[in-house]
């Protein structure tokens, strides 16, 4: 018999979501074998609005052409991520632009902290919608990100932008969670990294913080993981793609919500 699945709002977000609850220990892994058989991720194109073989990536967002400069030599290095971009990036970006839009999400004025900002899109996309971004990355990640927010946020910025070092699982600097973020967003790409950055959530997130996180379903193990260790402490739920941008919808992502129990 399958389980009832409960929509509700969740956070300062105005959509309704489906909220993740099981009372069994294959939930996770439940959630992740629907959304596998739903979607069918692997029967559509991958990195379907995004290309790693150019050194840019260019995307119109809140009325600005964007720019976001790549490095696409670095994808040979073992674990490294930032240095190009992910569908899951451009998706969560035009995402947030789109539910501004509807007016079922409010930046303005809101403190946002991104983990794992990479080359820097959605902190500048969140930026032009008039948050208070502080976009954080690896030391190695910095040089890249700084550059992709001066070269995109010079002119008719509605918030502003800033850039700082975190590595995931290490105690974050005071002017990270106080006062404490109205938005946190990121990307999850590795079984790794699902301990660490859950901490890094767990540290920065206070009741009010709505986090935004969004996948590529590409390893069913790195979600599972994640999903089993999240629901500990927060309530998760998915975001239907009939609420993402019309024209950035991917069957090889998903995104949730986060809020801290």
């Amino acid at each position: 018999m399958e389980e009832e699945i409960l929509e509700m709002k969740l956070g300062s977000y105005g959509g309704r979501v489906s909220v993740l609850e099981w009372e069994t220990e294959s939930g996770a892994a439940e959630e992740t074998m629907l959304l596998w058989g739903i979607q069918q991720p692997t029967l559509s194109k991958q990195n379907a609005f995004v290309s790693h073989s150019s050194l840019q990536l260019r995307l119109d967002a809140c009325g600005h052409s964007l720019s976001i400069l790549q490095s696409p030599s670095s994808l040979g290095k073992p674990g490294v991520t930032g240095a190009v971009m992910w569908d899951s990036g451009v998706v969560l970006g035009k995402f947030l632009e789109h539910a501004v839009d509807l007016g079922i999400l409010v930046l303005q004025g809101k403190k946002v902290v991104e983990l794992g900002s990479g080359c820097g899109l959605v902190g500048c996309i969140a930026a032009l919608l008039g948050a208070q971004v502080i976009l954080t990355d690896l030391p190695d990640r910095l040089r890249l990100l700084k550059k992709n927010v001066e070269s995109n946020l010079r002119h008719g910025v509605r918030g502003s932008a800033a850039v700082k070092e975190l590595t995931w699982g290490d105690d974050p600097d005071n002017d990270l969670i106080e006062p404490p973020p109205d938005y946190g967003s990121d990307v999850i790409y590795s079984e790794g990294a699902v301990v660490d950055l859950l901490d890094s959530l767990t540290q920065l997130c206070r009741p009010q913080t709505t986090v935004f996180l969004s996948g590529e379903l590409r390893n069913d193990t790195v979600l599972e993981c994640f999903l089993e260790a999240a629901v500990k402490d927060f309530v998760v739920g998915r975001i239907d793609q009939s609420q993402w941008h019309p024209d950035y919808r991917s069957p090889r992502v998903v995104m949730y919500i986060l809020v801290k129990n």
